[in-house]
């Protein structure tokens, strides 16, 4: 797998299905000035992937607000995830998700993001969010069984956001208007006086760690 953190995101032209079930020859590069979170998922018509892709659509609102757009692609056809956009959610389908699904029957594109299993011919659930200037600022990749959380996306996105318009860095399970911390010794020094191990803590009562 490859590290594309900091890196410029690998640009591509490819054909995909839009939102109003056209199809549409998209690249990447055709969003530069935005954010993209750009998603990987394995096939069209299996298990855990629905879950993930209407996930993200029922975020989408709070993606846009963000000057961020959402762009799926696995190595499904656009004819294919257009009949899964049609097959009702009832019945296993997406139904009309609003944003981009890219085709890459080529497995270029997850190929060139580190996230194509050879053998398999299918791409892990790689999650890529690229800034406005198209470098990689963060990246995940998850086995095939395991859905990745979108909220956790969106708070990336918001720290991101955060040290672009103030500077400071986003310590453990930062979130929109809590205290952030200078990026020197007594930043972190004057936060840890502040918060010591609780800024870890918070998150864990979600998760049930102690």
């Amino acid at each position: 797998m490859c590290n594309l953190v900091t890196k410029e995101a690998p640009d591509f032209k490819a054909k995909a299905v839009m939102p109003d079930n056209n199809f549409k020859e998209i690249s990447l590069s055709s969003n530069r000035g935005k954010y993209i979170i750009l998603f990987f998922y394995p096939l069209d018509f299996t298990f855990v992937c629905p879950s993930e892709i209407l996930a993200f659509d029922t975020a989408l609102d709070e993606f846009k607000k963000r000057n961020c757009e959402v762009i799926g692609v696995s190595v499904d056809s656009e004819y294919t995830h257009l009949a899964w956009k049609n097959t009702p959610v009832n019945n296993g389908g997406i139904g009309n998700v609003r944003y981009p699904l890219v085709a890459d029957l080529s497995k270029q594109i997850s190929r060139a993001y580190g996230v194509l299993l050879e053998e398999a011919g299918v791409a892990l659930r790689g999650l890529f969010l690229i800034d406005k200037g198209g470098i990689v600022r963060h990246a995940l990749i998850n086995d095939l069984p395991l859905g990745r959380n979108v909220d956790e996306a969106i708070r990336i996105l918001d720290a991101l956001q955060f040290h672009e318009a103030h500077g400071d860095v986003c310590p453990a399970n930062w979130r929109p208007g809590e205290e952030a911390m200078k990026p020197t010794k007594e930043g972190v020094a004057s936060y840890l006086a502040k918060h010591g191990a609780q800024g870890a803590k918070k998150g864990c009562k979600k998760s049930g760690c102690k």
